[in-house]
């Protein structure tokens, strides 16, 4: 019997995509313990060839699922269709895992095994030059449940109906799926040994009009985590409360936006400075909670 499945997404990764199979295929656990279940979500560039390079170098099972762009929520269903593993490994086409990943899970597992098993992530801004694999309290994130590095029951998983679809843009699909779980009394525990590299690339200033329609469709996507989960976790995940929501107008009388693009105008393409990268994130944060109050009122 696989005892587990790693599950991950791609579109239009094709740069990274090699790398990442190629650790996924590099572990520590028999080959025949574990397959790779990887779902092309519409991609136009180069990720086809890639994929095709990666069989040559695969020794565990490789299952490629190619279908048009549903998001990603319809990706990670068509994914979990196609597992076959005990338990299901969520991470990330910008995700180098170390090859001790799914040993660690399956341990951690093996202890808890109705658990959901959280691992460590670094961020990294290239995967080149990676830092020594020790997790630290810096690299914490609070998430219940986030792909990038997480692993279940497979039929948990199934029972509670995957990932939900009309969660069609970007953002809070994975905390959508940890709300259910953890509103089941599922218990979740941390792994810091299962440890992943998450790459997070220098900002440009080419980034910075992306980020603010990333952040508009995160705040859209809030509105309907909210809705589906009325409950202190989702409104404080969200900013959806009295506290954050009275700042966001306090800084929207300020005209803090207009002056943030004033500082990021006429920049040039290239890298952005620390300073700039800062803005350029302030800058998305007030158009999420602009788009925020403008989707609660539809």
């Amino acid at each position: 019997m696989i005892a587990a499945t790693i599950q991950l997404c791609t579109y239009n990764r094709a740069a990274l995509l090699e790398r990442v199979l190629e650790a996924c295929f590099d572990q520590t656990v028999p080959d025949d313990s574990y397959e790779v279940v990887l779902v092309d979500d519409g991609s136009s560039d180069e990720t086809p060839s890639v994929i095709e390079r990666a069989r040559l170098h695969a020794a565990c099972t490789f299952t490629v699922v190619s279908q048009e762009n549903r998001g990603l929520a319809g990706a990670r269903n068509a994914g979990i269709a196609r597992a076959t593993g005990e338990r299901i490994i969520f991470t990330d086409d910008d995700v180098l895992v170390l090859p001790n990943f799914v040993r660690e899970h399956l341990r951690s597992h093996a202890v808890n095994p109705e658990a959901i098993v959280r691992g460590g992530a670094i961020e990294v801004e290239s995967l080149d030059e990676l830092p020594p694999p020790v997790w630290s309290i810096k690299n914490y994130s609070g998430n219940y449940f986030w792909t990038t590095n997480v692993s279940a029951p497979l039929a948990t998983i199934r029972a509670i109906g995957g990932f939900d679809e009309s969660f069609s843009e970007y953002g809070w699909e994975d905390i959508d799926v940890g709300l259910r779980l953890r509103a089941l009394g599922v218990k979740a525990v941390f792994n810091p040994r299962a440890l992943v590299y998450h790459f997070k690339p220098r900002l440009r200033t080419s980034s910075i009009e992306a980020m603010v329609r990333q952040a508009r469709a995160r705040a859209r996507t809030a509105v309907a985590l909210a809705r589906l989960h009325p409950h202190w976790r989702a409104y404080l995940a969200t900013g959806i409360n009295p506290v954050q929501r009275r700042l966001a107008a306090w800084r929207r009388r300020l005209g803090l936006a207009h002056r943030l693009r004033g500082r990021l105008a006429d920049l040039g393409e290239r890298e952005l400075t620390p300073r700039e990268a800062r803005l350029a994130r302030a800058l998305a944060n007030e158009a999420y909670f602009e788009e925020l109050e403008r989707a609660l009122h539809v």
